[in-house]
């Protein structure tokens, strides 16, 4: 009854909006990636850079988390979005890893297709994400989460395609190999987005 008129710990709305930015930031340095890939560890470098950043952000939420007595969402809920936030980022940081370490020097319009996909994945993600500390509209959040629900469905779609001509088309079997994993990593980042998708809509139904 007492934590009714306790001070709120805000502060992990704005650990979450940190999170988000860097991941749009990533996604989009990604692309960037791909119409040029003859800069592609520099391009890795960057996107290091920044997953290392939300790795910095998640454990100053988790350790925000142990030593707030009264948070503004349920714990749970806390520890599962940051973390699932954080693994956007990943898989970003993976994928774009493998563009260098594989020498991928020619692109796909698949690869392209999926990146873009994904950046709209994030950027709808973000736009829930930075709504969270107000939860005043939340018919706006939830249309920000169905959006990237669509988003997900698209990708997958897009995948279905690329992998379909991919075994069709592609001669090199090596070259498959690694555009196959590429794929299929562009494809989760648009899981993991729907995943911080479902832990926002649950949050806008327990606390709307």
């Amino acid at each position: 009854m007492f934590g009714r008129f306790m001070p709120r710990e805000e502060k992990f709305f704005d650990l979450f909006d940190q999170a988000a930015t860097l991941i749009v930031e990533s996604t989009q340095r990604f692309r960037t990636m791909l119409d040029d890939l003859g800069n592609a560890e520099s391009h890795s470098r960057v996107i290091k850079d920044l997953e290392h950043k939300c790795d910095e952000v998640t454990h100053r939420t988790v350790d925000l988390l142990h030593t707030t007595f009264i948070t503004p969402l349920d714990r749970n809920d806390i520890h599962s979005l940051i973390s699932k936030l954080d693994d956007i980022l990943d898989m970003i940081e993976a994928a774009s890893q493998r563009m260098f370490l594989y020498n991928i020097t020619k692109g796909t319009p698949e690869l392209n297709a999926l990146a873009d996909v994904g950046i709209k994945s994030v950027q709808n993600v973000k736009e829930a994400v930075n709504r969270l500390h107000q939860l005043k509209n939340p018919e706006e959040i939830i249309k920000y989460c169905v959006e990237v629900n669509r988003l997900e469905n698209e990708a997958d779609h897009i995948l279905r395609s690329a992998m379909a001509k991919l075994f069709k088309d592609e001669p090199d079997v090596r070259r498959l190999i690694m555009l196959k994993e590429l794929y299929e990593m562009l494809e989760t980042m648009t899981d993991r987005c729907e995943d911080v998708a479902n832990i926002i809509e649950g949050i806008v139904l327990e606390y709307a």
